[in-house]
């Protein structure tokens, strides 16, 4: 029975795009987080800016005081500017689609290499 062939090393270009790869599809992730984190922080202000605009809107029917006008006039902006960052940033499939294909370009490299090293060796 002869020893299985240790196989090379592969080649410093290949592992420098595949760390490249590696790095990049990791900062993906880390955005995506953040993002996420984002939404839900939006999400919570938006749903007690709901609750605060009700309630002013329930107190200047009975006061129609200037102070509660103004208030409302700043949360229905503050209102907005919460929808349009929910609308405009929430990631798509657009955003996964770079790291998807990454993941999966590496990832079935990684398999066939595999294949041929166990070919080989067997």
């Amino acid at each position: 029975m002869t020893p299985p062939i240790e196989p090379s090393p592969p080649p410093p270009q290949d592992e420098a795009e595949f760390e490249q790869a590696i790095a990049e599809v990791e900062e993906a992730l880390i955005a995506l987080k953040e993002r996420y984190a984002q939404v839900q922080q939006d999400r919570q202000r938006q749903f007690e800016l709901k609750q605060r605009l009700d309630e002013i809107q329930i107190d200047l029917r009975r006061t129609r005081s200037q102070q509660l006008k103004a208030e409302l006039t700043r949360i229905n902006k503050e209102l907005e500017t919460i929808e349009l960052n929910l609308e405009s940033r929430l990631f798509s499939i657009e955003s996964l689609k770079e790291p998807f294909w990454l993941a999966v370009r590496f990832g079935g490299i990684g398999i066939v290499v595999g294949w041929i090293l166990k070919s080989c060796a067997g």
